[in-house]
């Protein structure tokens, strides 16, 4: 069986993107983005949002002949991984290996795990709140910025509690610090 993964980049206080939706705090520098990209290597589909998908469909059609060589190698990832995006006013995806879901369907998502070869990974925090209700995620990946924003979208939902182990725990040179825990 497959595991769920949620990982997000958040702020100090728990966010994910502050009051107005922006996330350029969160940016991550070229050792904490190739700290990443060996994480998303394992993973073989992506469970996006589509407010999350909009925003990684970028990397689709990005030309990398002068980028860094660590955003050459997110852009084959990204590239290389299934996606279902959920959305009830996307029209078509945008990307290739992309197929469109209009509801997030907890049983579909167990099927998908107990079927799946490789690591399952869940973006956006709105559909990851769902997953995280319905008892789907196995893993939470926090790479915790120096920042706190005040206010805006939560990493993890209301009202939902949670009993984790401490997996690994990592810090970077520009005062990230990344945690993995299991859901026990």
């Amino acid at each position: 069986m497959a595991k769920l993964i949620y990982t997000a980049i958040m702020s100090l206080d728990g966010y994910t993107a502050d009051a107005e939706g922006n996330f350029d705090w969160s940016a991550p520098d070229e050792e904490v983005h190739a700290f990443v990209n060996d994480l998303e290597r394992q993973a073989g589909t992506y469970l996006l949002g589509r407010r999350m998908y909009e925003v990684m469909a970028w990397w689709e059609d990005l030309d990398t002949t002068a980028e860094p060589a660590v955003i050459k190698d997110y852009a084959d990832i990204w590239k290389a991984a299934d996606k279902i995006v959920y959305s009830t006013s996307l029209d078509q995806p945008s990307t290739a290996r992309t197929r469109l879901e209009r509801t997030f369907d907890a049983g579909a998502v167990r099927a998908l795990k107990a079927s799946a070869e490789r690591e399952l990974s869940i973006g956006g925090a709105a559909l990851a709140s769902q997953a995280v209700e319905a008892g789907l995620v196995d893993e939470y990946r926090f790479f915790v910025n120096p920042v706190a924003v005040g206010g805006g979208k939560r990493f993890l939902p209301d009202g939902v509690g949670l009993k984790l182990e401490l997996l690994e725990e990592r810090r970077f040179g520009n005062g990230v610090v990344y945690l993995r825990y299991r859901n026990s």
